[in-house]
């Protein structure tokens, strides 16, 4: 017999739902097991465990732990962390295994599980995987001999000092810290002024309830508050970090958002000035420019599908020492462990900003065209993925030099691009242009227009 889970909670990159409706204490126990058992099938023998400042994030916790143990596995409980935390824990001590509890920057009601196993991220198919555990599981008792152990650990004095031992500012630097009431700030000011900064804060006290707005730097509403501190202060710039603190915003002197794409390309001309020829990785959504400026600072640039899971996964099969994605899941395997970190990301930026009297000026001479925002097509379940893949076959894009279909429909033109992909995680099309000119951002549109309403002449398009 088995029982039923709310399989809506189970995404392509992690567990995510409301809380207590989908997620609650019950859930988290029974994950927890799920997890104890896989981990003992692949000989690991303790799983990290930290949670975001959410309101419901200390009662999951405390029920994952339970969960865990009582498959005879130990935890090691580091408290509440940004997300990064626990993958720094996971790989620097143990067996690369461990759970972040976090909504990350979905609204207060809501709360999710990022989970790695063995050194691997869990997504898709392990995720399905653990749905069918669980609802076995469900009815049956325990079965180890004997519970495992929980010990807490105190991980952040371990990290700060990590990344000030190896990091170098050229000067000291003067900037302001948004983490909009996310659990970044924990620790970001500490870090940050260990590197070698003077730092002025907004909204760094913990508080699941984000009363001044929401902790998502990829919604530029969302930086406005940081971008009038930083133009009406001496700060040099400003950085806005997500609910977990696993992404960063960069804004300038000038009130300028440097979009990610554009970071990632000053992190990799960094990177390839010490190790010239490397892969640098970057998802569909990516700006051309990255690509571009990859290989004229002597980089091999490689196009991948959205999704930090599956970023992840290609650059540990190719060995890649950087790579990132536009929704600001940036990744550093050289001097650093390969994971999305949004406070390390941030103090690297800031290194290699340190080397320059202007870092706003550096910002924002980093190429860049006019584009849309993401753009979204609702739709029914099932239906976003079903168009694309008709697209993919007889979608008709005239004057494309090339379509690439990784990820959906991405058509290159000599002046720009035009993307079309199925989202992983709810039911819309996402869609992104990007030209050099209005006049060629409007004809790539029209193209996709044409090619779309083709296949589905009653689509309802957001352009």
């Amino acid at each position: 017999m088995t029982t039923s889970l709310p399989s809506a909670v189970f995404k392509a990159y992690d567990i995510r739902g409301i809380v207590p409706a989908q997620l609650n204490p019950d859930f988290a126990r029974l994950l927890g097991r799920a997890l104890a058992i896989q981990a003992r099938e692949q000989n690991v023998l303790e799983l990290v465990i930290g949670f975001d400042g959410r309101l419901s994030s200390p009662d999951l916790a405390d029920a994952l732990h339970e969960g865990v143990n009582l498959e005879g596995v130990d935890t090691v409980d580091i408290g509440m962390v940004p997300t990064p935390l626990v993958y720094f824990t996971a790989y620097a001590h143990g067996s690369g295994s461990g759970v972040a509890i976090t909504g990350s920057h979905n609204p207060p009601d809501y709360n999710g599980f990022k989970m790695m196993m063995a050194g691997r991220t869990l997504y898709g198919p392990d995720i399905q995987a653990l749905q069918g555990l669980m609802e076995k599981l469900a009815t049956l008792p325990p079965t180890a001999a004997e519970p495992g152990r929980r010990r807490k650990r105190d991980v952040v004095p371990e990290y700060i000092e990590r990344i000030a031992g190896d990091l170098k500012l050229q000067r000291p630097m003067k900037v302001a810290l948004d983490c909009g009431n996310g659990v970044g700030g924990v620790l970001a000011e500490q870090l940050f002024r260990a590197i070698g900064c003077e730092v002025d804060t907004l909204y760094c006290d913990v508080d699941g309830s984000f009363p001044n707005h929401h902790p998502d730097p990829a919604d530029p509403k969302n930086l406005q508050d940081l971008i009038r501190h930083v133009m009406t202060t001496d700060c040099e710039l400003g950085l806005a970090f997500d609910g977990d603190a696993d992404r960063v915003g960069v804004v300038t002197r000038s009130g300028q958002i440097i979009w990610p794409d554009r970071q990632l390309i000053l992190c990799a001309q960094d990177v390839l000035s010490r190790e010239p020829g490397a892969t640098i990785i970057f998802d569909v959504k990516c700006s051309r420019h990255v690509a571009r400026s990859v290989r004229a600072a002597g980089g091999t640039p490689l196009m991948w599908q959205t999704g930090h899971s599956l970023i992840k996964a290609k650059l540990a099969e190719t060995g890649a020492p950087l790579a990132g994605e536009m929704s600001g899941h940036i990744f550093f395997k050289e001097r650093w462990f390969g994971f999305d970190d949004g406070l390390y990301t941030g103090a690297r930026l800031l290194e290699i900003l340190s080397r320059h009297d202007d870092p706003s000026a550096v910002l924002e001479a980093l190429p860049q065209d006019i584009s849309t925002p993401e753009l979204k097509i609702e739709m029914q379940e099932g239906e976003p993925h079903e168009l694309i893949a008709i697209l993919q076959k007889e979608g008709r894009f005239p004057t494309a030099d090339e379509l690439i279909t990784i990820d959906g429909v991405r058509a290159e033109y000599p002046d720009g691009f035009g993307l079309a992909r199925p989202s992983n995680t709810t039911p819309v099309i996402v869609l992104r242009f990007e030209a050099e000119s209005e006049a060629a951002l409007e004809r790539i549109k029209q193209e996709f227009r044409q090619a779309l309403t083709q296949l589905k002449p009653d689509i309802a398009l957001p352009f």
